[in-house]
């Protein structure tokens, strides 16, 4: 009894190790994956510091509303001369021959994580197909509006074909006292701006960051290695199930088969290092056109 006691406890013993070991490595995606969030953000914020803010343009936007308060109070001379600094600030842009079409009046960066599985992601569209199907929308909608795993660099932008035309012809309103005329024009031009959204897919740029740790933990430890690798193809199944795309002619399907074969290696003779190199280039590509701009 006494010896079938003492290998039970030598069994638990190594049983926690291991447990011990699974959840260390385990931490250590999680570090991985967490840093990959990191340097998405980062990113975003220093896309975000190069967009070309037209300062002239955001004053214009600003004494365009001024106008529309002047014409509120009934202060329609006050309104002219405002109006007419908002057209010559727009003239200040439109002198410019590399003006773009769309001006950007503000940017930011928003992060939108999802703590969940591919599982989870399935289980969360079956439920809002339900809900919808019994027609509780806004349920529906509640849970579909969490489904999101990018970073988004928003910027809002002026569209430069339009906005100064709709501020001279609301000045002509005034000058023939057609205040309601002008009025509608303004505003009209006010919710004319376009939102362009630069969506990154976290899962995939998680998948890049651990495959590159996998690589540098191969020679050195193999269920590190193993790890990883099991994390990113979890990370790109998610963003798969979240239905972000390339148009890369890579898949996901490739993708994975590729993980498989570095897995197998590792397995075995773990001579990786070219594998290693062909998968991380194919992701590279997938990434960098998995990145999509949408208008608003």
């Amino acid at each position: 009894m006494k010896k079938v006691f003492l290998s039970s406890v030598v069994a638990l013993a190594l049983l926690g190790s291991g447990l011990q070991a699974a959840e260390k490595k385990a931490a250590d995606s999680q570090a991985v994956t967490a840093t990959a969030i990191r340097h998405a953000k980062s990113n975003a914020m220093t896309a975000k510091g190069d967009v070309k803010i037209v300062k002239e343009a955001v004053e214009a936007v600003k004494l365009t509303q001024q106008v529309l308060m002047q014409l509120d109070q009934k202060k329609k001379d006050v309104a002219i001369k405002t109006l007419e600094k908002a057209i010559g600030k727009m003239e200040v842009v439109m002198s410019n021959p590399k003006a773009p079409a769309l001006i950007p009046l503000d940017a930011s960066v928003v992060v939108s994580t999802f703590a969940g599985t591919a599982y989870d992601v399935q289980n969360a569209v079956i439920t809002s197909i339900a809900l919808l199907q019994h027609q509780r929308v806004q349920d529906a909608r509640l849970i579909v509006q969490t489904l999101k795993d990018e970073v988004d660099l928003i910027t809002i932008n002026m569209p430069l074909a339009s906005y100064p035309a709709a501020l001279k012809l609301a000045a002509k309103f005034l000058h023939e006292n057609k205040i309601d005329q002008a009025r509608k024009v303004l505003a009209t031009a006010l919710n004319t701006f376009i939102e362009v959204d630069l969506v990154t897919p976290l899962g995939i740029l998680e998948a890049q960051d651990l495959i590159a740790a996998a690589s540098k933990a191969a020679k050195t430890d193999k269920k590190l290695a193993l790890a990883h690798l099991e994390a990113a193809k979890a990370a790109l199944k998610k963003a798969e199930a979240l239905g972000y795309t390339s148009t890369s002619d890579t898949t996901y399907k490739m993708l994975n088969e590729e993980i498989d074969k570095v897995e197998k290696e590792i397995r075995g003779a773990n001579k990786s290092e070219g594998l290693f190199k062909e998968l991380i280039e194919k992701l590279k590509e997938f990434a960098d056109k998995a990145v999509k701009s949408v208008r608003k």
